[in-house]
């Protein structure tokens, strides 16, 4: 049994090779297909990353999940509506935009920038994940929702878990990136 397992871990490993990984080959791929796995990509990475964050809402509730707590207040501001009564569908509807043009960010920024070739995918995309991370929740969070991410009330650990889930967004979007 173990020996029929040594074919699928030497995949795996091949697999996971630093040529194999490698983004050199993407230039020859038209920008219009890496525009497309941008934005597919970066929903399924949205998803991926919505599904880990939901332990963490049933945890903390919507200030636990800082992505989600910035989005309830810009969808109340824009719609005019009590930021109290939550509105999943908005929530979800900026959650799942903003990722498909964070994918799409990656797919220009690979496009526009050659140098970015060099890197491997494994390793690009959980360094994208992290630049839109630091993007998106420094500047931002504590003008939109008037809580220090550094300083929540409810500690670090949103914080640390919205780290995570944007690792895991530029994993998913590496993996996307791979498979063309």
């Amino acid at each position: 049994m173990l020996m029929h397992l040594v074919p699928m871990v030497h995949l795996s490993i091949s697999f996971l090779s630093a040529s194999s990984l490698s983004a050199t080959s993407l230039p020859s791929i038209p920008l219009s297909l890496q525009v497309f796995a941008g934005l597919i990509g970066g929903l399924l990475a949205t998803g991926a990353m919505t599904i880990i964050e939901l332990p963490f809402w049933r945890r903390w509730k919507l200030r636990g999940v800082l992505e989600w707590h910035e989005n309830q207040i810009l969808i109340s501001r824009l719609l005019k509506s009590d930021e109290r009564r939550l509105n999943y569908a908005g929530i979800f509807a900026l959650h799942f935009l903003n990722g498909s043009l964070g994918g799409l960010g990656l797919a220009l920024a690979l496009y526009l920038i050659p140098s970015l070739y060099s890197i491997q995918l494994f390793l690009l995309g959980p360094a994208y994940g992290f630049f839109l991370w630091i993007l998106t929740l420094v500047p931002i969070h504590k003008p939109i929702t008037g809580i220090h991410p550094w300083n929540h009330p409810l500690g670090k650990g949103p914080a640390v878990a919205s780290l995570g889930g944007h690792i895991l967004y530029g994993i998913v979007l590496a993996v996307v990136f791979l498979s063309m």
